[in-house]
């Protein structure tokens, strides 16, 4: 007689999308762990979570994609079971749950419990910081709010991810704390919105005083901010940053555009001007800042006229770092009312001249760096080398530092101080300083 193996489940999580998900992802996977369940990321399991991106086309294409491809391996036989959460299915469930009805469950952003119910598992209010990290280890992305209150027209964000909500100070140092114990050395602050944070719990902007809070969290030792909204930035943060050694002179500032109409209609409440003089203050602040921004080419209505001006603006304002993107006419957004009238092609010619420019930029100013000396962070090793960043470049994004594995053998997750030697456009090359 034969009896049915009793097969132990082990729940693969599929993180896609942004640092927000991967940090959404490693709570789900902490939450899974404390209910003693199997967990790996991205790797072989029986049981299947997605973690999808629902903010632009290609996103979605991707999520959707990979939806179909664990449900063709559900119906092999492969896997047994596939859930779906994230922004995706919280923006298009009705739609999904009809088109690809093999989906075990779909889940929405703010229905863990819900979902970790669904995997045999119990929501615990009290891990407060518990989470499965999945970068490397001297490094985590820091969520410190959900949500965003802004009324941008061209982004889908409010939508998936509902109303700003900041995490109480007491919260975040507690995880901050937890994930030091860890061996994490650099905390990346992300939200949909950092420059809110606190608005809502304490009734004024508060990033400052939460920097300050961090910045006392032993083991810390670099805090990156990123997701900074320019409209009503709060300059107290400025002074935090140039006296407290562990705050990054680096800022991810997403700006999407300069010309005084597209601004208006992309209804970011800025113009030209007002942006242009809160750079400058910035670099007056805090002269060696890297200032990352992200710019949006052929939203509705632009005109050549339009993009000239964005073009010039950057080549005068000489970003240390920059991303190029092509507007997605999202449904549900302000912008879907307007006619998306600006060409494919003409939208990615415009996008290849930008990086063009940036390239070149970037090139001088890495130019700049040779001769010159840093204290990097090693993140891994690739090939022949050891790749580390400065404190002005954030992971995945920005510049790399090469160092020939040859010559030293570094250790991952540890601080060195080197000398640049050579530079490319996006990559610098170093020595270590003896």
């Amino acid at each position: 007689m034969r009896t049915k193996s009793l097969k132990k489940n082990k729940i693969n999580v599929v993180t896609l999308g942004c640092s927000k998900n991967v940090y959404d992802s490693e709570v789900l996977m902490g939450q899974l762990r404390a209910s003693n369940k199997e967990v790996v990321h991205e790797e072989e399991g029986n049981i299947v979570v997605i973690n999808t991106c629902g903010f632009i086309n290609n996103a979605k294409e991707e999520s959707i994609n990979t939806i179909l491809e664990y449900v063709q391996k559900k119906e092999e036989g492969i896997v047994d079971k596939v859930f779906v959460t994230g922004c995706l299915s919280e923006r298009y469930k009705p739609d999904l749950q009809k088109e690809i009805p093999n989906v075990d469950e779909y889940f929405g952003t703010t229905e863990l419990p819900g979902l970790l119910k669904a995997l045999g598992a119990d929501y615990k209010h009290e891990l407060i910081g518990e989470r499965i990290t999945t970068t490397p280890k001297n490094y985590a992305y820091f969520k410190i709010a959900e949500g965003c209150d802004r009324p941008c027209s061209f982004c889908a964000i409010p939508i998936m991810r509902g109303k700003h909500r900041s995490t109480p100070m007491e919260e975040l140092v507690v995880e901050a704390e937890k994930l030091a114990a860890k061996g994490v050395k650099e905390l990346i602050l992300i939200a949909q919105d950092l420059t809110y944070y606190g608005l809502d719990l304490y009734k004024k902007r508060n990033l400052a005083e939460l920097l300050q809070k961090l910045a006392k969290v032993e083991g810390i030792e670099w805090i990156r901010l990123h997701y900074a909204f320019p409209t009503g930035f709060p300059m107290d943060v400025l002074e935090v940053m140039r006296n407290e050694p562990k705050i990054c002179n680096y800022i991810d500032i997403p700006l999407q555009h300069i010309s005084d109409s597209i601004l208006k209609s992309m209804r970011r409440g800025t113009t030209k001007a007002k942006t242009t003089k809160l750079l400058e203050d910035f670099r007056a602040a805090v002269p060696e800042m890297a200032i990352r921004t992200t710019l949006i080419v052929g939203y509705p209505g632009e005109t050549e006229e339009d993009f000239q001006t964005l073009k010039e603006w950057v080549k005068e304002m000489r970003f240390e770092r920059l991303g190029c993107f092509t507007y997605s006419h999202e449904e549900n957004t302000h912008a879907y009312n307007l006619e998306d009238d600006v060409p494919e092609d003409v939208k990615m010619d415009r996008a290849n001249q930008i990086m063009e420019i940036q390239s070149q930029i970037s090139w001088e100013l890495n130019q700049q760096k040779i001769g010159k000396e840093f204290r990097v962070v090693i993140d891994r090793k690739e090939g022949g080398y050891f790749v580390g960043r400065t404190e002005f470049d954030s992971p995945d994004v920005d510049n790399e530092v090469l160092i020939n594995a040859e010559d030293d053998y570094l250790r991952t997750g540890e601080f060195f101080n080197v000398k640049i030697t050579a530079a490319e456009d996006f990559d610098l090359y170093a020595e270590v300083v003896k």
